[in-house]
């Protein structure tokens, strides 16, 4: 079994799955970093060489191969759950916990990791914060309806979340 972490950029998929795997001893996997490293290229690149189409295939390619994993802590790109193909296969090995905060708190933590402007696709400071609320009008329901728990993000330190997360998987530490 595995755990997988979903939700929208900002949420802190890879802080916390980072964190996870070290507590469970377990090895970490973030989807959009091997698919980088793959790639040789970010995750921006990607996107202007193949655009949407050609980097959802590319996830698609890797979720499939990290679903075949056990006892890994993955962390998965925000859009992910679009596919449900990639859901499905999540899902067979895995539980899926939504990592979510208000869509302030997402848009203040993406505006605020000068690495991302760079690796990931770019957000308009005037308009980001609308552009959160739009994709979360999309998204929200199917993070909630992919996902086995929900954890909110919002207020809490790593280490309340990580308690949180074992606490409703029902997993010890190493």
């Amino acid at each position: 079994m595995n755990l997988v972490l979903v939700g929208y950029r900002g949420s802190g998929k890879t802080t916390v799955g980072r964190a996870l795997a070290e507590r469970l001893g377990w090895p970490f996997l973030d989807t959009d970093q091997l698919i980088e490293q793959r790639m040789g290229k970010t995750i921006r690149e990607i996107y202007a060489d193949r655009g949407e189409p050609g980097f959802r295939e590319l996830e698609a390619e890797v979720v499939a191969e990290a679903a075949r994993l056990d006892r890994h802590v993955i962390s998965t790109g925000g859009g992910v759950v679009l596919r449900e193909d990639n859901v499905r296969a999540l899902r067979a090995t895995g539980q899926l916990i939504y990592l979510t905060a208000p869509p302030e708190i997402l848009w203040h933590r993406i505006y605020g990791d000068a690495h991302r402007h760079v690796t990931r696709l770019p957000m308009d400071p005037k308009t980001g914060l609308q552009q959160v609320r739009n994709a979360l009008i999309e998204r929200d329901p199917i993070y909630r309806q992919a996902s086995h728990w929900i954890v909110d993000t919002h207020g809490c330190d790593i280490e309340s979340v990580l308690n949180r997360v074992l606490w409703l998987t029902g997993l010890t530490t190493a």
